[in-house]
């Protein structure tokens, strides 16, 4: 991909403004800043959404801010309304918890290629880093080496693969389909090809699988699996794991589709409204 050409940041977040905030201040960070931001929430309570709006942070980046009434989890339903809003032609996932290099986008972009999306993946860091960085006393963004190997000695990151660039080539693309390390919260797609399969399923409701669906239905239409390991981590801030009780009946509806080549959903992205109770705020 062309380093010219745009892309759109689609950031999912629930009622975590103070983490949202820690990851709009690494995109502000980037090598690369031709791209738009949109903020995907989930339903946030009205005081995450007061200080969205009126963070410094926001208004630098011109993010757009596109919100829809609490319903439960409905991360497919989000990702959808992001994209919706999205004018870019390559989208690129995030989750307003995983904090960018300030190469993400960048490498993000150098990794694209007709055919392919780039699934990456992410850093863990402690609690007790996570609280530094929500509280701004410690940035994280586009620090040396030796912070990271000091960091993962310590026990507050949980690899140093972050660090890591290594290059392009064939041996990042796997053609079959496997559930393995599928991330949603650090994942690059063309525009053309989400549309393609009709985006995320919005028939899965609470935790779990919605984007191995997304990426089942990716393979069958022919799209391949390019792994962004070494080039485009993120650092995950920890919080507690959500509620899961969804989980086994989204897992059997994905193991059962896999049986198949299927590549549309029951409930896509060609069918989200922008109703009445969905509200677009522009920053900036």
């Amino acid at each position: 991909m062309n380093a010219s050409q745009a892309a759109s940041v689609v950031i999912t977040t629930y009622n975590r403004s103070d983490a949202l905030l820690a990851v709009l201040r690494g995109l502000v960070m980037q090598t690369d800043r031709n791209f738009e931001v949109v903020i995907a929430d989930d339903g946030s309570r009205v005081e995450h959404q007061n200080q969205i709006w009126s963070a410094a942070v926001a208004r630098q980046l011109n993010a757009v801010h596109v919100w829809h009434p609490d319903v439960g989890f409905t991360a497919s339903r989000v990702r959808n309304l992001g994209v919706a809003v999205a004018s870019a032609a390559y989208i690129i996932f995030l989750d307003g918890d995983c904090v960018p290099e300030v190469d993400f986008v960048e490498r993000h972009k150098a990794l694209a290629e007709e055919g392919v999306f780039i699934n990456g993946s992410r850093v863990l860091l402690s609690p007790e880093l996570t609280q530094k960085v929500l509280t701004g006393d410690e940035v994280i963004s586009g620090r040396s080496m030796a912070y990271w190997v000091a960091k993962r000695l310590s026990a507050q990151a949980s690899k140093l693969s972050g660090l890591l660039r290594l290059p392009d080539s064939a041996l990042r693309v796997r053609h079959g389909f496997s559930w393995k390390g599928i991330r949603s919260c650090n994942l690059s797609v063309w525009r053309s090809d989400f549309e393609r399969v009709d985006g995320f399923d919005e028939s899965f409701v609470g935790w779990g699988h919605e984007d191995a669906d997304f990426v089942l239905r990716l393979h069958n239409s022919g799209v391949a699996r390019k792994n962004g390991f070494c080039a485009t981590e993120v650092f995950h801030l920890w919080h507690r794991e959500a509620a899961r009780s969804q989980e086994s009946q989204n897992a059997r509806l994905v193991f059962e589709r896999s049986k198949t080549s299927v590549t549309q959903p029951t409930l896509g992205f060609s069918q989200t409204m922008l109703r009445d109770d969905v509200v677009i705020t522009r920053l900036g």
